[in-house]
């Protein structure tokens, strides 16, 4: 691995971009559910029984920690983008990223 891909900084922009592209994959299925509820409310019922199985539980809890760790990795973003650069902002990107993961099983242990 290169030098630089183990920099903290370079992980959290690594990061900002998969958990784009994972939202950006989601947001399709998001909105063929939202057109169940249009569609039929017995397709929508059959859907949310469904989502009770507990691999769907621990599949929004991914979720929540996609949606957690962009908003923070989008933020991280804006300091870089606007103020000067300091050595500390690698440990909030590491914390960014710790933050996200307690949210995430919040919601978890919330849910389950």
């Amino acid at each position: 691995m290169q030098a630089h891909r183990r920099q903290t900084l370079w992980l959290a922009a690594l990061i900002h971009r998969l958990s784009g592209l994972l939202l950006a994959i989601f947001l399709p299925i998001h909105f063929l559910v939202l057109g169940l509820a249009i569609e039929s409310e017995a397709k929508l019922e059959n859907f949310l029984r469904w989502t009770e199985n507990p691999l769907v539980k621990f599949a929004e809890m991914g979720l929540v920690f996609l949606l957690t760790v962009h908003l923070l990795g989008g933020a991280r973003l804006l300091v870089l983008e606007n103020f000067p650069w300091r050595v500390w902002q690698k440990l909030f990107a590491t914390i960014a990223v710790g933050i996200s993961a307690l949210i995430a099983f919040g919601f978890l242990f919330r849910v389950m």
